[in-house]
């Protein structure tokens, strides 16, 4: 009796140590989401915690089998690619090495997939993203009146911390992945938890209409709105949503000052750019992608190597005035990124992986439903910025494809 107690002990206790690892992981992983809205420094210092936890309650062997898949395998050939292109490029070694970084957090969808796969508190992680960005857009009403209150000397009013960018990617992100549970809400007559979704989603979108807006998310949402009405409605019920969404946005146009400036500027940027660089936004995006483009065109199979962008533009702006002699290290594009330093082969790898990760959503449910609204954001707002490499959007895509990606594995597995 005591050898058998002894032996049951010796399998048991494994097993419980391995199950409070992974309650730990868990909650790391929601204390990274939580974080990412109002800082930089501690994601990174959960992220290597989160790490430092995991690794113990992995199966490696089940691991490296894992690997064997494109969504788990695509984010390791990036990195792989970006290492190899550190031979050809003739960028500083500083460069080089710096731009090893915003490839590297791609690696960590493939374990977020793995342990989040095995795991019932998925949703923790994102319950846990949603209360830290409620809290920030109800701050950020706050400091729009009261500055002196803002955490960080922001640019932007109604900017507690970072950046409106950043801010307006995040509540774009909320506003459109708590639209299927409103929906659901509605359609089971849940009217108090339908009409509790919808005040979230009125914060979200409110504070971008009249706070502070990136117009990369107001490129966002048409494209959002539409895959809403394509994955979840009827073509009676989508064009009801067609005309709510145009009756709104005359409203908010009518209404919004700050709306109708930060649209009508794109075409004074346009137009007085090259005179004036302070407020040249547009302009700008426009002159780094003709030359991004003639950089590529140099170099299209392979690209000059990782970190070899701003060496690029360097390059374009000898004996350039203004606006053409402007060295950056980044062409505020996605695919254009990518290409100058790695050419066709980054290219193709890199949408490659977008579409593996698009596929892990074409299920139903709430997970699946979140998945293809962070896939579909960055790859829009990659139209007019290096999102996928940024630190904030960036780190927004490895959770969340992460995270829905294990949610929806864990789903089809069943």
């Amino acid at each position: 009796m005591t050898v058998e107690a002894a032996d049951t002990r010796g399998v048991l206790a494994p097993s419980r140590s391995t199950a409070r690892l992974q309650h730990g992981a868990d909650l790391l992983a929601a204390m990274i989401a939580a974080s990412l809205p109002w800082s930089t420094s501690l994601p990174s210092i959960f992220v290597a915690l989160w790490l430092l936890v995991l690794a113990p309650t992995i199966d490696w062997r089940d691991y490296a089998g894992c690997l064997k898949q494109p969504a788990f395998a695509l984010p390791f050939a990036f990195l792989g690619l970006a290492l190899a292109g550190l031979l050809w490029s003739d960028a500083a070694w500083a460069d080089r090495l710096h731009a090893i970084k915003p490839v590297a957090k791609l690696i960590i969808i493939p374990p977020l997939l793995y342990h989040v796969r095995r795991s019932e508190r998925g949703t923790w992680i994102f319950a846990a993203f949603l209360a830290s960005c409620v809290l920030l857009a109800i701050f950020s009403w706050i400091v729009l009146f009261h500055a002196e209150w803002k955490l960080t000397a922001t640019a932007s009013a109604g900017v507690p911390v970072k950046n409106y960018i950043d801010q307006s990617q995040e509540f774009t992100l909320c506003a459109f992945a708590l639209a299927l549970p409103t929906l659901t809400f509605w359609r089971e007559r849940r009217l108090t938890t339908t009409l509790g979704c919808l005040a979230l989603i009125l914060l979200f979108v409110t504070n971008m209409l009249f706070v502070a807006s990136a117009r990369t998310a107001l490129l966002c949402m048409p494209a959002l709105l539409a895959l809403f009405a394509w994955r979840h409605l009827g073509r009676r019920a989508a064009m009801l949503l067609l005309a709510g969404a145009v009756a709104a946005s005359f409203l908010a146009w009518t209404t919004s000052p700050y709306l109708r400036q930060r649209i009508t500027d794109i075409a004074v940027e346009y137009k007085h750019g090259h005179e004036d660089i302070s407020h040249a936004s547009t302009a700008q995006r426009l002159t780094y992608w003709r030359k991004a483009t003639a950089s590529f065109a140099e170099a299209p199979l392979l690209g000059h190597g990782t970190g070899a962008i701003k060496r690029q533009f360097e390059r374009a702006a000898a004996g350039q005035a203004g606006l053409e002699a402007e060295v950056v290290n980044n062409p505020h594009n996605q695919t254009l990124n990518v290409a100058m330093q790695w050419g066709l082969l980054g290219v193709v790898l890199l949408y490659a992986m977008w579409l593996v990760h698009l596929s892990l959503f074409t299920g139903d449910g709430l997970a699946a439903w979140i998945g293809l609204v962070v896939v579909v954001q960055n790859m829009t707002s990659s139209l007019l910025n290096s999102h996928l490499f940024d630190f904030h959007a960036g780190w927004i895509y490895v959770l969340g494809v992460g995270v829905a990606g294990g949610m929806a594995l864990k789903t089809e597995r069943r």
